[in-house]
């Protein structure tokens, strides 16, 4: 068990996880960094489809639950399935609210709020776009 997370399945040493990952990625995913908020490639994203972990490929995301919160980062109103991902309890200057990990490969991924303003599930997922790979949704053909 390291940072209370149960090793992952997958487990790469620090230079193989460097020769994966650009820079940024392993700078958000290795090393628990943030992107700029406003910068992320996947923040403005409207397609459909699902959010995947860059490190592994681990389906996180449904673009069905992906929303504006205004905060910076792409957000997500829930995570496509309870065990994609693992939650660590977290704080900073008072504030309370939990790292968001993939449970595949133990990547950060961003950060999980209440949020009331979330209907559905008053938690809001802001995740770095870093972190994340977006995979089109194949198109659905009607059977005749």
């Amino acid at each position: 068990m390291k940072n209370g997370v149960n090793d992952p399945p997958i487990s790469l040493s620090d230079e193989q996880w460097r020769k994966k990952l650009t820079p940024e990625q392993y700078a958000v995913l290795r090393r628990k960094g943030t992107e700029q908020p406003f910068s992320g490639k996947l923040l403005h994203n409207k397609y459909q489809g699902v959010y995947v972990c860059a490190a592994c490929g681990q389906t996180l995301f449904s673009s069905d639950a992906k929303y504006d919160s205004k905060s910076g980062w792409p957000s997500f109103s829930d995570v496509i399935s309870q065990g994609a991902v693992t939650l660590i309890p977290d704080s900073y200057q008072g504030m309370t609210f939990s790292e968001v990990v993939c449970k595949n490969c133990g990547g950060h991924l961003g950060h999980v709020f209440d949020d009331d303003t979330v209907p559905t599930t008053g938690k809001s997922y802001c995740i770095n776009s870093a972190a994340l790979e977006f995979k089109t949704e194949p198109k659905k053909t009607k059977k005749i």
